[in-house]
């Protein structure tokens, strides 16, 4: 029972403050290791998905290939600047026609023909 009187005087004096700080900095990398973890874990699943998706048919001037005629040309409306201040930014928009000519982009899968893989003839 004589230790137990060597614990409680080194418990008065402070002396296990150490462990306790020791531990609390422990817990507190732990957890920031877990955090960092997960959010890797996070970041490569968003990378996965988005390397799975196919691209969008989306034409120079931003807009759908589904806005675009036979022909490319866009049917979209956009601003158009109507007025210019002295520095030459500008201070009003007017609706107006997308002046963009063609599609450039990815093709589309549906345009895609591929015959069938049989032994067929």
């Amino acid at each position: 029972m004589d230790w137990f009187w060597w614990v409680l005087i080194v418990f008065w004096t402070g002396g296990f403050a150490w462990v306790a700080d020791t531990v609390r900095t422990a817990l507190r990398n732990r957890h920031e290791r877990k955090l960092e973890l997960m959010k890797a874990a996070q970041q490569e699943r968003l990378a996965v998905e988005e390397a799975y998706k196919s691209p969008e048919p989306v034409c120079g001037c931003t807009h759908h290939l589904a806005k675009h005629d036979k022909q490319g040309r866009c049917h979209e409306r956009v601003e158009v600047p109507t007025a210019w201040d002295e520095n030459k930014k500008p201070l009003r928009y007017e609706a107006g026609q997308c002046n963009c000519q063609r599609y450039v982009g990815p093709q589309p899968l549906s345009q895609v023909f591929a015959e069938e893989l049989t032994d067929r003839i």
